[in-house]
C-alpha cells in the first residue's frame, strides 16, 4: 500500500512526533510510506534521523521577515498544495491542519480541537475538520468532541509510545541533569496558552522550595507568543522565580531530561492524548497533571490530578515527599502498552476498510 503521510514541520511537537513514529512503524510493517512535510526556515529534514525505509519530502519553506501568523499559515497550506500530488498513493493521511487543508480528499488525524479568534484561521480549522473523509483521534475525549460539535464519528487509535527509550534512560541514568540543576520540576512543551505555564508558574512559588528548580523544555510552534511569554517572565519575576527554559532539546538528550526530574508537571488546558507525559510515566518519573476528561482518560491511576495552581501544588508536593512503587509501576505499565507496532496495524485496518 502506497501510503503518504502529511504533517507541517521537521520539529519536534507532538503531532511530528507521532508522524515519524507511525510511518516508521507502517514501513516496518511493510507499507510504502512517504512523509511529507514543510522545511521551515531552511530545514533540510526532521529534528531527529528517520528510518530509512520511510521516503521524506522536505518542501522548502522559507522565512519572510514580518509575516502574520495568518499569512504564514495560508502560505504554508498553498506551498505543500503545489508541491503534492495525491494520485501517487492509496492512502492519503493528514496529520494537522494545514495539511489537511492541503488536500481535499484525506484521512485526517484530530490531535485536539482549536478555538481560532482570527477569521482566516478559524475557517482553515473548520475546513480542516469538514473536508476529510475519514477521521481519526488519539483519545475517546477528542472524538466525543468531535461528535458532538459536528456529528462526526471518529475511530480512536491511541497514540504509541517509546517506552523503552525513556525506561533506558532511567536505568542508564548518569546524573548530569541532577548535577546540573540539581532537584527540577520538569515540563515539556514550552511557553504557551495551551501549555497552562502561568498556572505552573504560580503552583511552583506556592511550593517554596529554594532547592527545586523549575526547568521547561521544549516549544517549537508555527504561532507567535511573544506577548504570552513577555507577560509569563514579568510574573515569574514578581514571584522571584529564576526558571530554567531550555528551549528545544537534542532528541537523543530528552529521555535524560526527563528521567531526571523530580516530577513531571503537565498543566496543559488542552492536550489530545499527553505524549510528553506518557513519556514520563515510562521513566517512572511522577506525573502531575491537570483534571481534564482526556487525562482521566489515558492516565487513570498513574497520574495525580489537579484543577488549580494550589492543587498543582499539593499534587506535586504529594509526589516528591515518597516513593510510591505502585504507581511507578502502574505508569510503566501503561506506557509500556502503548506500542507504534498497534498503533500502525489500527492505521491499516482502516486504511483497507476504506
Amino acid at each position: 500500500m502506497r501510503i503518504a503521510l502529511l504533517t507541517y514541520s521537521t520539529r519536534p511537537r507532538g503531532g511530528v512526533v507521532h508522524t515519524l513514529n507511525l510511518a516508521e512503524a507502517l514501513a516496518a510493517a511493510g507499507q510504502d510510506v512517504t512523509v511529507w512535510t514543510l522545511g521551515r526556515g531552511g530545514d533540510g529534514g526532521f529534528f531527529r534521523a528517520v528510518a530509512p525505509a520511510v521516503r521524506q519530502a522536505v518542501v522548502p519553506f522559507p522565512d519572510i521577515p514580518g509575516e502574520t501568523v495568518g499569512d504564514r499559515v495560508m502560505r504554508s497550506i498553498s506551498v505543500l498544495r503545489e508541491a503534492f500530488d495525491p494520485r501517487r498513493y492509496d492512502v492519503v493521511h493528514a496529520q494537522d491542519c494545514i495539511s489537511a487543508n492541503a488536500v481535499e480528499d484525506c484521512v485526517r488525524t484530530v490531535h485536539h480541537i482549536d478555538h481560532f479568534t482570527t477569521p482566516e484561521l478559524a475557517a482553515c480549522h473548520e475546513r480542516a475538520i469538514v473536508r476529510p473523509h475519514t477521521h481519526v483521534c488519539v483519545s475517546s475525549a477528542v472524538a466525543r468532541e468531535l461528535a458532538a460539535g459536528w456529528g462526526i464519528t471518529a475511530t480512536v487509535i491511541p497514540n504509541g509510545v517509546e517506552a523503552e527509550r525513556f525506561a533506558s534512560a532511567a536505568r542508564q541514568d548518569d546524573g548530569r541533569w541532577r548535577a546540573r540543576f540539581g532537584r527540577y520540576v520538569l515540563t515539556v512543551g514550552g511557553i504557551e496558552p495551551r501549555k497552562g505555564s502561568m498556572d505552573l508558574l504560580d503552583a511552583y512559588a506556592l511550593l517554596d522550595d529554594v532547592d527545586l528548580r523549575l526547568v521547561i523544555a521544549g516549544g517549537e510552534t508555527l504561532f507567535d507568543y511573544r506577548d504570552y511569554r513577555a507577560r509569563w517572565e514579568v510574573r515569574a519575576a514578581s514571584l522571584g522565580i529564576d526558571a530554567v527554559v531550555l528551549g528545544r532539546i537534542d532528541h537523543g538528550e530528552l529521555p535524560a531530561l526527563v528521567a531526571s526530574a523530580a516530577v513531571f508537571a503537565f498543566p496543559s488546558l488542552k492536550e489530545g492524548f499527553g505524549l510528553a507525559a506518557m513519556e514520563a510515566l515510562a521513566a517512572g518519573v511522577p506525573l502531575v497533571t491537570r483534571d481534564l476528561p482526556v487525562f482521566r482518560e489515558v492516565f487513570g491511576e498513574a497520574a495525580r490530578f489537579a484543577s488549580d495552581p494550589r492543587g498543582l501544588a499539593h499534587a506535586m508536593r504529594d509526589a516528591m515527599s515518597g516513593p510510591d512503587p505502585a504507581r511507578r509501576e502502574a505508569g510503566r505499565a501503561l506506557a509500556s502498552r502503548h506500542t507504534w507496532p498497534a498503533a500502525a496495524d489500527r492505521h491499516l485496518t482502516l486504511y483497507k476498510s476504506m
